[in-house]
């Protein structure tokens, strides 16, 4: 009997707490250790980074993907990554939304963007796609445009294929711009959680990073 009720509480041990996270934090990528260090994978690094610099234990595997539960400034987040590839994110980020009742304007998804140069950012509360097949699948399976997005700039080649380009790695001289961008981002999600997108657009978009 004990172990059956052992069995029961694991089997609900993703249940909702009664402090229900407020955000909902995806970086976008594929998954794989093939594609770990590629341009289109940025959205994961920095979620990584968070993960790290926060303590939370992303190694949670439900919902089509890896995620976890924990603290940033005074709001309880969820971070994750969809194991879905790029082109079906919606997969996971839409269960992981419904199921913690976090909703659309509560979710930031951090994505790769090939028409900012390297290691901008800009940070939005809504928009199109613009191409970007993982927030196509976001927008589509969350039936709406009204979710955050922070676009992480890779650039964009001067010749070949951009699919090519931003399934290829970040060159050894552009990590440590990469690293350092990771680190603005840390601040940006900090200031977003605790005092609102409106503030984070206004303290970081306004200052030309």
């Amino acid at each position: 009997m004990g172990k059956t009720l052992r069995t029961i509480r694991d089997w609900f041990r993703h249940e909702p707490s009664s402090s229900s996270p407020s955000y909902l934090i995806v970086g976008l990528g594929n998954p794989g250790e093939r594609y770990a260090r590629n341009r289109h994978n940025v959205g994961f690094r920095c979620v990584h980074y968070l993960a790290r610099a926060h303590n939370i234990d992303m190694h949670k595997k439900r919902f089509k993907a890896s995620w976890g539960e924990g603290q940033i400034g005074a709001q309880r987040v969820i971070l994750a990554k969809p194991l879905t590839f790029m082109n079906e994110s919606g997969q996971a980020v839409t269960p992981l939304s419904r199921w913690f009742k976090i909703p659309p304007e509560r979710i930031l998804v951090i994505h790769d963007d090939l028409d900012l140069p390297l290691g901008k950012v800009r940070l939005r509360p809504s928009g199109s796609s613009g191409g970007h097949k993982g927030l196509s699948s976001i927008i589509a399976e969350l039936g709406t445009r009204d979710f955050s997005r922070l676009r992480i700039g890779i650039g964009r080649p001067e010749q070949g294929d951009p699919i090519d380009y931003v399934l290829g790695n970040f060159g050894r001289d552009q990590e440590q711009m990469i690293q350092a961008t990771c680190e603005l981002v840390a601040r940006m999600v900090l200031c977003l959680v605790e005092e609102g997108i409106q503030k984070a657009m206004n303290t970081f978009n306004s200052n030309g990073v």
